[in-house]
């Protein structure tokens, strides 16, 4: 079992920047592939970014791509995302999630087992 604990969200203007932390638990983080996705009020989950096991791959959904960062310190069992440049269409519950076997649709909730309960990420214009 694992358990993701976000943090770092927060109220931003348009143009700044935060870093967002996932904390997981269990010894058998470093091997899962981690992901962020966001969830708009009255809109669906959205992928946002992913990195595999080893930080050897990242992907990004084409709204972040250049403007986010995803990375990973498995030493300390953290995932990190970092959000710079913002706007306010960025505004929303941002979640990590960890997957279990390794996945070519890392885009898709589906492929997620874990997940923790989010943290809101605000830009105001």
């Amino acid at each position: 079992q694992v358990q993701l604990v976000e943090s770092g969200g927060g109220l931003v203007q348009a143009g700044g920047s935060l870093r967002l932390a996932c904390a997981a638990s269990g010894r058998t983080f470093s091997s899962y592939t981690m992901g962020w996705f966001r969830q708009a009020p009255g809109k669906e989950r959205e992928f946002v970014a992913a990195i595999t096991w080893d930080s050897g791959r990242t992907y990004y959904s084409d709204s972040v791509k250049g403007r986010f960062t995803i990375s990973r310190d498995n030493a300390k069992n953290t995932v990190y995302l970092q959000m710079n440049s913002l706007k306010p269409e960025d505004t929303a519950v941002y979640s990590c999630a960890a997957a279990r076997y390794r996945t070519t649709y890392y885009y898709l909730p589906a492929s997620y087992n874990y997940w923790g309960q989010g943290t809101q990420v605000t830009v105001s214009s």
